[in-house]
């Protein structure tokens, strides 16, 4: 064990494991998990070749294999709960992705929240079997967050009972879908439905792709892999293009919308039944936010107690980096926020199941606010997740640019959830319509609960844009409740400010399509101190579940931390709305310098806390033990460059008689021209690269 890294788990004030039990939520879950994740560990079947040193197609064929491998182990260990599911999945997949990620996650929901009780006869024993593979086939070419802007066609045919898909153009092919490439037979694609000769939205159907025994395309449609991308390289994200591509009328999802043997279309009770799809995997990407960065964090951190670098003091040995102000604080903010989006996450995921249940039972009442919050947290934690995962590879120096750091690996995987799922720009404005609904009900005199009830009070010049002349709603900047009231008087000013604006140019005649324009700017910054809000609410809410000393006394100053520096950060509308003074500002920036330092003795522990394996980080400068040196030169070592031979050649110059020295050669081309050989022999007394063909 690395002796810095020894002393500073000794210093620590508090059990990192007692932390590790409030993330998990209890013991019992903590030992279940470690249970679960040492059955990936300590199996030699999943101790794999390093995927850094494979190429693109190497590491598909690997990840195929390795999740037809969990699949089976899986099933030979009896793990079905979904939660148990997930802890094992990510154990294996920490340094790689998973070709059929979609299949088990999207595919899967829709199918069972989504399909008849007929259809789940039919595709559930076939998917479960993995007869069916399936991926979701939504964004096209030309549209991705737009729905209503989709282009394939579906035409419902009753003379022979078939849907005819179609896309019209090339625009219209389906173009992102994961494990579309190469590895599903089915995709549930969504389509322009038309019936009847009219026109009825957008619907889903279920769709064979290749054929289920030689997997090849079927006719009528073609498909494949778009190629590589910024990352995922184990991910065989392709393209679907349909020519007039005929599927049974049993194929369309039928719990909720329906098309008739006649043609008549019964649409469903509500259209906020198809959210949950969305909802769902948007709430998971809040919890992959806190676990990507987490993981980030974790490696920066071991790392900067390990490296020593520079001097503080002339003439004393170097210090650990992790003792220099400037390194604690591009981390130790980032380590607040991983542990408020952990929080965040857990409440997601409750949540869902919670209204999901409602659901089931008819009541959709909370379905709309879990729908605009899933928007806008995915949308705040991912932006917030992405920036700090490349400040924490930047706090590692020249080794977070190698791969062997994990940090690479980690970005390049985790950024796309800025785009997919919903881009991210959009997903706030979402959040913001939700807002300003809400905004206007509460003026009218609505009642409003849930996460918004900060608007009830809409009349009060609290809410007002306007600053409130050297008045503070904070009286103690140490005060944790105070600081979320005053992250609430931000959200409830940015919300009326924004709503107030639109209804202004509304009442001035302009269009409300180009109302809403002209003020996005300010509705998108109004979503994000709305999900801001809603962090520090749920991080300081957390604290008063914790139970033990220790551990309560650290998180505080996480929470505090996070708080604090979230209006460092944001000082321009906490002083232009008038919830805080400009000498409360001075001392929230000398507070949060202050913080640093209680969190230096403790930081290491922190990352503990997390209860990542060495081989969930998948990374050298990460590891537990901190021997970070010898590891990296033998991962260095590993690299199939230093296999390979390089080719050399000797050749006498036309025309003389003097024997060039051998030199590396690289270049194997046509023969050289003419004009080009004559400058290489009038070149003297330097070693010449040899040109063979």
């Amino acid at each position: 064990m690395n002796p810095d890294l020894l002393r500073e788990r000794a210093t620590a004030d508090f059990n990192p494991e007692n932390i590790t039990f409030v993330l998990d939520g209890s013991p019992e879950r903590t030992r279940r998990r470690r249970q679960i994740e040492s059955l990936v560990i300590n199996d030699p079947d999943f101790q794999n070749e390093d995927p850094n040193f494979l190429c693109r197609s190497e590491r598909y064929e690997a990840a195929i294999k390795k999740s037809s491998m969990m699949v089976r182990k899986m099933r030979e260990h009896g793990i079905a709960d979904p939660e148990e599911i997930y802890w094992f999945k990510r154990t294996c997949l920490a340094s790689s992705v998973d070709p059929m990620s979609l299949h088990h996650s999207m595919f899967t929901d829709v199918i069972q929240k989504q399909c008849s009780a007929s259809q789940h006869e039919k595709w559930l024993p076939l998917m479960k079997g993995l007869q069916v593979i399936g991926t979701y086939a939504q964004t096209e070419m030309g549209h991705g967050t737009h729905l209503r802007g989709l282009e394939t066609t579906a035409t419902f045919d009753p003379s022979t009972q078939e849907f005819i898909l179609h896309s019209p153009t090339v625009s219209s092919t389906k173009w992102w879908p994961g494990g579309l490439g190469k590895t599903s037979n089915h995709a549930v694609v969504l389509a322009q439905l038309h019936t009847q000769g009219e026109y009825k939205g957008l619907q889903a159907f279920i769709v064979p792709i290749r054929h289920m025994h030689t997997h090849e395309p079927l006719p009528g449609v073609e498909v494949g892999d778009i190629g590589p991308k910024f990352g995922y390289d184990e991910m065989d994200n392709g393209f679907l293009k349909f020519n007039n591509f005929r599927i049974p009328r049993e194929n369309m999802l039928m719990k909720y919308a329906q098309v008739k043997p006649d043609g008549t279309y019964v649409k469903p009770v509500s259209d906020k039944l198809t959210y949950g799809t969305m909802v769902f995997i948007r709430s998971m990407i809040v919890g992959d936010s806190a676990r990507s960065l987490s993981r980030a964090c974790t490696i920066a951190i071991r790392y900067s107690a390990v490296r020593h670098q520079s001097e503080i003091r002339a003439g004393e040995p170097e210090p650990q980096i992790m003792d220099f102000q400037t390194q604690q604080y591009k981390l130790f903010p980032l380590l607040a926020t991983a542990y408020a989006f952990q929080f965040v996450g857990s409440y997601m995921s409750e949540t869902y199941h919670r209204i999901t249940g409602d659901i089931q039972q008819g009541n959709l009442s909370e379905l709309p606010e879990l729908h605009a919050l899933s928007a806008g947290l995915k949308a705040f934690t991912t932006w917030v997740a992405n920036y700090g995962i490349e400040e924490c590879r930047m706090a590692c120096g020249g080794h977070g640019y190698s791969r062997c750091s994990g940090i690479p690996d980690i970005y390049v995987t985790f950024t796309p959830a800025c785009t997919y799922e919903g881009e991210n720009t959009v997903m706030m404005l979402q959040t913001a319509r939700f807002l300003l609904k809400s905004f206007n009900a509460a003026l009218s005199g609505e009642h409003l609960s849930g996460m918004v009830s900060y608007l009830n009070d809409v009349s009060s010049r609290r809410v007002q844009p306007q600053p409130l002349a050297g008045r503070s709603v904070v009286n103690d900047i140490n005060d944790i409740s105070s600081l979320v009231e005053a992250y609430k008087q931000r959200a409830a000013w940015s919300v009326a400010g924004a709503a107030k604006r639109v209804n202004a140019d509304l009442k001035r005649g302009k269009r409300k399509e180009d109302a809403w324009n002209k003020n996005s700017v300010d509705l998108v910054r109004a979503s994000e101190a709305h999900c801001h809000y809603v962090v520090v609410r749920l991080f300081a809410t957390k604290l008063t579940e914790v139970t033990d000393d220790a551990a309560r006394r650290i998180l505080s100053s996480l929470c505090l931390l996070y708080a604090l520096n979230g209006i460092s950060r944001n000082t321009g509308d906490f002083l232009q709305a008038g919830i805080l003074s400009t000498s409360q500002i001075e001392q929230i920036q000398q507070r949060v310098k202050d913080l640093l330092a209680v969190i230096r003795p403790n930081a290491v522990a922190l990352v503990d806390a997390f209860d990542y394996s060495d081989q969930q980080l998948s990374s050298v400068l990460g590891r537990y033990d901190g021997n970070v040196y010898d590891n990296m030169f033998e991962w260095a070592k590993k690299s199939p460059l230093n296999k390979t031979q390089v080719s050399r050649g000797r050749t006498l110059l036309k025309g003389g008689n003097a024997e060039l020295q051998p030199f590396a050669t690289c270049w194997i081309a046509d023969p050289m021209p003419e004009h080009e050989a004559g400058k290489m022999r009038r070149i003297k007394g330097f070693p010449l690269l040899i040109i063979l063909h």
